[in-house]
């Protein structure tokens, strides 16, 4: 699905916009080659990606039926998405405040509900996450862009997952130090059972970028 997003005017919206339109190194992890990216996008009204969708716009598209089996209808919507060299996909989560990275369980019907587990529970085997943990229940997003990152990986897909904690945002109350943002996804780690280091570590990267240049450009 393809899903048109209004011009941001606050928050992670209105800062990724702008970080990919005016300041793209923000965006670029140190580890990976340089990214192009293909959302969000002025000329694409700056729509999201989402399922089959999503696919399709990093070139991958034939992998469609077998996303469906693996999740239901309704994945994650990305931030942005991109490319690098060597045919990596990019994955963007971002966030402004501690609030957006706080989210609940699944509100998937029934029969979606028993498909999600049944990816979660190969994802938590794969990667040793403790077997009590619950990641339909307890940080959920975040459970869900891992799975994700994970499933594609296991296609064959060269993927890379970012998550982008904007810094400074006054407006929403967000945090002004890295370490805010840090301790909050080690609590998440520690909620999902999550070992320090795992199949995914080094596939997942953590950016800070602060939004006072951003802010300039409006």
């Amino acid at each position: 699905m393809r899903v048109p997003q209004p011009e941001g005017r606050k928050g992670s919206l209105m800062w990724l916009q702008r970080a990919v339109a005016t300041h793209p190194g923000l965006l670029q992890p140190a580890s990976l080659p340089p990214i192009e990216w293909l959302s969000p996008r002025a000329e694409d009204g700056f729509a999201e990606y989402r399922d089959a969708a999503f696919l399709h716009l990093v070139g991958h598209g034939a992998l469609a039926p077998a996303l469906g089996a693996f999740w239901p209808r309704g994945g994650p919507q990305w931030d942005a998405l991109g490319r690098a060299a060597g045919d990596a996909v990019i994955l963007v989560e971002a966030k402004a405040h501690i609030g957006e990275f706080l989210t609940g369980g699944t509100t998937a019907s029934p029969a979606s509900r028993a498909r999600i587990d049944s990816a979660l529970a190969r994802v938590k085997n794969a990667l040793g996450a403790a077997p009590v943990s619950d990641w339909s229940h307890v940080f959920y997003q975040y459970a869900n862009r891992l799975a994700h990152l994970w499933w594609l990986r296991e296609q064959g897909v060269a993927a890379e997952l970012v998550f982008v904690s904007f810094l400074g945002d006054t407006e929403s109350h967000g945090p002004d130090h890295a370490e805010t943002w840090q301790a909050a996804f080690a609590a998440a780690d520690h909620a999902l059972g999550l070992p320090a280091r795992h199949r995914l570590s080094r596939h997942v990267h953590h950016l800070y970028p602060p939004v006072a240049g951003l802010a300039e450009t409006a």
